[in-house]
């Protein structure tokens, strides 16, 4: 039961999964009840750990390695997307390989190859190591350099500064990112970008919702996992918009001893959390404070991607 006095709870519109997300989710599940289980899925399918625990309940298997799955296995690659060297060893240990990868990301992908292809050295905006980017690296050929600070584009050595192009991983902050392209613009005058922005929809959608919300709260909780790039930035726009903002995956890691002086509490969730999260930090809330839960006005996305044919058409045939 509620104790306490009562707390205003704001939750940002939109938040929570991404149409890449929930693309990538329903591949899962339907390769599981197609071909049941085991379905084995290279990396997290997305970085949520509540995600991977229900599907790994249902008989999919998350592993890091190609090399870990039986030849012929039916195989999913997460929505980070993969290497070049990847598809290839998994094609050569005869994995019935569907492809999870965000349309997003494969546009990304297309984007580098074709700059690479037209020999310019393409720099990746983005954060080494993290699984998107290091799926794209592995998809351009020729010069790429990986950096995600200003201060990081005067080190780079490229072979002609007339010749320079750049793509972005998706789920960066736009702050940052815009940082970034002012310093490459101003060492390499001639750079050449994506006709759209890499930035996808809804990495900008929540982060736009995140400034929106911080004139109204006096402190941020971003529902998400600690590995969930979108969410961290999301985080650490709050923060930069002088708000107290936490990042937690599960209910009890919040503290409430953070509410102690907080009225007006804002909540938004990472393009990889389900709602189920949020509703269940809001119960948390309400075992010691008095809620008045309220959404904030935003965009409304209507954004779908479609499902692999392979899925559907197997899908039409059991019916």
């Amino acid at each position: 039961m509620a104790t306490g006095r009562s707390l205003r709870v704001i939750l940002a519109q939109p938040r929570g999964f991404c149409a890449g997300v929930e693309r990538a989710i329903t591949i899962v599940e339907r390769a599981l009840s197609l071909y049941g289980p085991p379905v084995y899925v290279r990396h997290q399918i997305v970085h949520n750990q509540h995600v991977v625990d229900t599907l790994k309940e249902r008989g999919a298997v998350f592993v890091e390695e190609t090399d870990e799955i039986p030849d012929g296995s039916v195989t999913v690659f997460s929505a980070h997307g993969v290497s070049r060297a990847v598809a290839d060893r998994a094609a050569a240990k005869k994995l019935d390989v569907v492809d999870a990868t965000c349309p997003l990301v494969q546009r990304v992908q297309r984007e580098g190859r074709r700059y690479a292809k037209q020999g310019y050295d393409v720099v990746l905006i983005g954060h080494a190591g993290h699984a998107e980017v290091e799926g794209t690296r592995g998809q351009i050929d020729g010069r790429l350099h990986i950096l995600s600070t200003p201060d990081a584009v005067a080190e780079i050595d490229v072979a002609d500064p007339e010749r320079v192009a750049y793509i972005t991983q998706t789920t960066l902050s736009l702050l940052d990112t815009r940082n970034v392209i002012a310093a490459l613009k101003a060492r390499f005058p001639s750079i050449v970008g994506p006709e759209t922005r890499n930035i996808c929809y809804a990495t900008q959608n929540r982060q736009t919702a995140v400034l929106d919300l911080a004139a109204e709260i006096e402190m941020l909780v971003v529902v998400g996992s600690a590995n969930s790039s979108n969410s961290s930035r999301l985080r650490e726009l709050g923060e930069a918009s002088g708000i107290p903002s936490y990042l937690i995956e599960a209910p009890h890691e919040l503290d409430p001893a953070w509410l102690r002086h907080v009225d007006r509490l804002g909540v938004t969730a990472g393009a990889s959390a389900p709602e189920a999260s949020v509703q269940a930090v809001l119960n948390w809330l309400r075992t010691f404070r008095t809620l008045h839960v309220e959404t904030l006005d935003g965009i409304e996305e209507k954004v779908h991607f479609k499902l692999p044919q392979r899925l559907l058409r197997e899908a039409l045939a059991d019916a």
